[in-house]
């Protein structure tokens, strides 16, 4: 197949990353969308493993300084992971505030396992001039909560919010306040979506440069949402940046328009080759969440919505149905899409419809082991001319019938 295709996407690409890893905030991040519902434990718990099977090395279970109610379904989210043996490690936000990381303290006192805090404090003059914080206090919170978690036994990710839009003098602050108090990562978040791809790379790179100065081997992570419709290009920017561990949610669920996508973004970073996964159950996790979260996912959502893999267009599906009479499955996937159905599980599939021709007829009836007869294939091309929308299986049994 390879040499069929040329791919200018290989041209100078950069190297793919040493390390890379991804975290799952669709458990948390995720339900701050004022669109979703709140599953139940057992379907958290079934999402979990679902993380698992994809192979995310870490998720956001939840914020227990929220109340009660979250404190329980973070301890039994983290003893399922502790119980289960999950490779997937366990993280929980919290406020930069020592009275939210008491709670996550105890809970892995309780379950017998460190949990990683994610410790999170706007950042940007926007939001401290709307809070009256000063830059004093901002270092010295910092300072106290992530000190506080270390003595507790539990790595910190320290999290800038609205870093994109933040001064480095303040990020220089904050992020050195935070590894002198022995933070192992630095987030970067781009809260409101305001990064571009060159910015992302622009605040990783100064970001990585505190982290080496700082010689206590600090990592960086990139936190991204889809305001602008960018979320995905600056994953990829940061993780060509030097971010080692990126934030996505499933469906890109999440406040406002939401966060990264992870299903679209691990569809990425496998075809480019920065990671090598099995991705066949990632359309039942899109559905997983699509379901309990009460979401819809749109026709035209990239390789999960209905209409990914279908086509009607007679030219389209021509080349389709050539490709699978050549006996060769992997070639009628690839003709017209740039994504291989077969990677998630799917088919192409070939519809009738007003912008049809006689081959998408022919095909759709010997699919099914219908006999293409001219008259049949005429009747139905007909029908479908005069329709506005696709025509149904049942419209099309219909033509079929007459035959009987």
């Amino acid at each position: 197949m390879s040499s069929l295709i040329y791919d200018w996407n290989r041209v100078e690409a950069p190297p793919a990353p040493p390390r890379l890893l991804l975290d799952d905030e669709t458990l948390r991040d995720g339900l701050q969308s004022v669109s979703a519902c709140c599953p139940s434990i057992d379907e958290k718990i079934a999402l979990l493993h679902m993380m698992e099977r994809l192979g995310m090395d870490s998720a956001d279970i939840g914020l227990p300084g929220a109340g009660p109610h979250v404190v329980a379904d973070v301890e039994r989210l983290a003893r399922e992971c502790a119980e289960a043996r999950l490779r997937l490690r366990p993280n929980c936000a919290a406020r930069t505030v020592i009275a939210d990381i008491v709670p996550i303290a105890d809970i892995a006192q309780r379950v017998g396992m460190p949990i990683e805090v994610a410790a999170f404090i706007g950042s940007s003059h926007i939001r401290q001039y709307v809070e009256d914080w000063t830059l004093d206090f901002l270092e010295r919170a910092t300072e106290e909560a992530v000190a506080f978690a270390v003595r507790e036994g539990l790595p910190v990710v320290y999290v800038t919010e609205d870093s994109t839009r933040a001064h480095p003098e303040t990020l220089r602050r904050l992020y050195r306040a935070a590894l002198r108090a022995g933070a192992t990562r630095l987030c970067i978040a781009d809260t409101v979506g305001h990064a571009t791809p060159g910015g992302a790379a622009a605040i990783v790179t100064f970001v990585r440069g505190l982290a080496e100065e700082a010689g206590n081997g600090a990592e960086v992570d990139w936190h991204g949402h889809s305001d602008r419709g960018l979320s995905v290009i600056n994953t990829i920017a940061a993780i060509d940046a030097g971010a080692t561990r990126v934030h996505a949610t499933a469906l890109g669920v999440g406040e406002r328009v939401g966060n990264t996508p992870m299903d679209i973004l691990l569809i990425n970073l496998v075809l480019m080759g920065y990671l090598e996964r099995d991705l066949s159950m990632l359309d039942s996790y899109c559905r997983h969440v699509a379901r309990t979260y009460g979401v819809e996912v749109p026709p035209n959502y990239p390789v999960f919505g209905r209409d990914a893999f279908r086509t009607m267009t007679g030219v389209h599906a021509a080349a389709v149905a050539k490709a699978y009479h050549k006996q060769d499955a992997r070639l009628a996937d690839t003709v017209y899409s740039s994504i291989p159905a077969w990677m998630v599980g799917r088919e192409q599939e070939i519809e009738v419809g007003p912008m049809s021709g006689r081959s998408n007829v022919t095909f759709w009836l010997e699919k099914r082991g219908y006999h293409a007869s001219d008259a049949l294939v005429e009747r139905i091309f007909e029908r479908a001319k005069r329709s506005a929308t696709v025509l149904t299986e049942d419209e099309i049994l219909e033509e079929i019938a007459r035959d009987e």
